[in-house]
Order: structure tokens, then C-alpha cells, then sequence
């Protein structure tokens, strides 16, 4: 902090900067879109003070005030953080007639990578705060439209995807499935693989996939080379015992395991699922045919 009066702006100056906090301040009327730190308003008043009346110079003034601007972006639903610091003391106060232009830095929204916040905020070196504000605004605005294009793309990509061929549903059996692990990667992988269904652990195991049969191929070569990479050969028993290819709809919206919620387990360690209650619940849901095909 300056405590000599030649280090603080002159008062024609000071009230040129205590007019961009003003201004800043009627920008961003609205509750949450500004933060003005206690200190920062203490020393406005005070400095506001001097500059009219011609008061003594206060005795303590900071080189600049901090102030943060919570920019909104993308129609009101986020914003940005902009930290705005404005000057208050120069080299030399007797040859200085323009005020020093505001300094500001951007902090990393929760909503974008540290590689594409690093990238935006690199363009903005060099840029006046106040003069900043529009350009970041329409920057941060024309990222989300972009992000929010891509993300349809891939959505539309996925439609595209499940409409070039039909629906196949496969069923797959298993002697004895039972590694939490292993069933949880075939529930999460088969999403990006367009694939519906469920999973039954147990003795037996069932797996019953909905999708395009390339998905259906790709995702079980991909669960066995990868997911059960370090399981031996000769445990990986698992055998397709019935794939339903004509006039498919799909009857499970997303893929599941069903293991804790079908009837009573039985067998010395719990490991054997009641069929019963399979075959009732597949039935319900217009399979009981698939049942007879692949438990039988």
C-alpha cells in the first residue's frame, strides 16, 4: 500500500476510476451478478470523500481495487467469473493524464475443461476490462452454442446409427456369473453401443442384448478382450443360446442388472436365481419364449 501522496492518482484521475467501478456497478444490477469485497466499498466512499472535497489524501491506499463481475452467459442459465482489479497509484502523479486501464483475470466455470478455459482466456491477454466484458460474453456464448451443437451431433449420430438395421435381441448363457465388476462393465459399456437389455448373475447367468447385430458382436468381442482380459480362456464360458432376428422391437429401455430384484436366491452361497421368477417377469413382458429357448 502507497503511503506517499505522489504514488496515488491524481483526484481528476481517481474519480475517472471510482466512475468504472460505478458503472460496473449499474452494468450488473441484479442480485449475483456482482461482488464488491468490504474493503473495496470502504475505500470507495473514503476515496470518493477526498476527490470531491479536497480532503487530505487518505493515509493507506491500496494500488488497485478488487471486484468481481459474475458474467451471465447462455441466456441467464451460467456465468463466468471475471475479477476485476482497478489502479489507483502511478509512477508519477505530476505527468499521468489518462487513468490506467483496469486489469482483469477469468476463473475456470465448473462447465468447461481446463484445456478449452486455458485456450479462451489466452486471446483476451491485452484487452481493457470494461472493453473485454462484450467480447467474453460472446465468446463464452458462441462456445456453449458450440458445445450444444456437438452434443446434438452425437445425439443425432446415435438416431442415424440405430436406424441403419434392424433389431436383433440375443440371449446369452452363462454356467456360473458372478464378479461385481465384470457384470458392472456390462451394464456401463452397453450404452455406447446402442444396447438395451439386462443382466442376471448367478448359477445361471443370463445376458440379454437388444441392438444392431454388428453392436451386439463388437460389444461382446470388446467385454471379452478387455473387461475378462485377465480371466483364463477356459473360464470364459459363455454360449449364445438364442438370437431373435425378425420384426425386433425393443422391450427394455435401457440396459440393467436385475440380479437383487427377481425373487429369492438359494444355494449354499446365494448363487442360484430363482427361474421362477425370471420366467414370470420375462413373461410379463411378452418373452416367454426366449425363456423356454434359453434356460431350457
Amino acid at each position: 500500500m502507497a503511503t506517499e501522496s505522489s504514488l496515488i492518482l491524481p483526484p481528476d484521475i481517481m474519480e475517472s476510476q471510482l466512475s468504472t467501478i460505478d458503472l460496473l456497478t449499474a452494468m450488473f444490477p441484479s442480485p449475483g451478478e456482482m461482488e464488491i469485497p468490504e474493503s473495496t466499498a470502504e475505500h470507495v466512499e473514503r476515496l470518493r470523500e477526498w476527490c470531491q472535497n479536497e480532503t487530505p489524501a487518505p493515509p493507506s491506499v491500496p494500488s488497485s481495487l478488487p471486484l468481481s463481475v459474475f458474467l451471465p452467459v447462455s441466456d441467464g442459465e451460467k456465468s463466468i467469473q471475471v475479477n476485476i482489479s482497478v489502479p489507483l497509484q502511478c509512477e508519477d502523479a505530476n505527468i499521468i493524464d489518462q487513468p490506467p486501464p483496469s486489469n482483469y483475470s477469468l476463473r475456470q466455470p465448473d462447465w468447461m475443461s481446463k484445456a478449452e478455459f486455458s485456450s479462451m482466456a489466452a486471446s483476451f491477454q491485452g484487452v481493457d476490462s470494461l472493453e473485454a466484458l462484450d467480447d467474453i460474453q460472446n465468446r463464452v456464448n458462441d462456445f456453449l452454442e458450440s458445445k450444444k451443437n456437438e452434443a446434438n451431433a452425437t445425439e443425432q449420430r446415435k438416431v442415424d446409427k440405430s436406424c441403419q438395421g434392424p433389431i436383433v435381441r440375443v440371449w446369452f448363457y452363462f454356467p456360473s456369473l458372478s464378479t461385481r465388476k465384470k457384470r458392472d462393465d456390462m451394464v456401463n459399456l452397453a450404452p455406447s453401443y446402442s444396447l438395451t437389455g439386462f443382466v442376471l448373475a448367478g448359477k445361471p447367468g443370463v445376458l440379454c442384448l437388444e441392438g444392431m447385430s454388428a453392436d451386439i458382436d463388437s460389444y461382446m468381442s470388446f467385454i471379452k478382450t478387455h473387461s475378462w482380459g485377465d480371466i483364463p480362456s477356459h473360464q470364459k464360458k459363455v454360449s449364445e443360446r438364442f438370437r431373435e432376428t425378425q420384426s425386433v422391437q425393443r422391450v427394455f429401455t435401457g440396459m440393467e442388472e436385475i440380479t437383487d430384484t427377481l425373487g429369492e436366491r438359494s444355494g449354499q452361497r446365494a448363487n442360484r436365481g430363482d427361474m421362477q421368477a425370471l420366467e414370470a417377469w420375462l413373461g410379463s413382458k411378452g418373452l416367454q419364449t426366449a425363456f423356454e429357448k434359453v434356460i431350457f
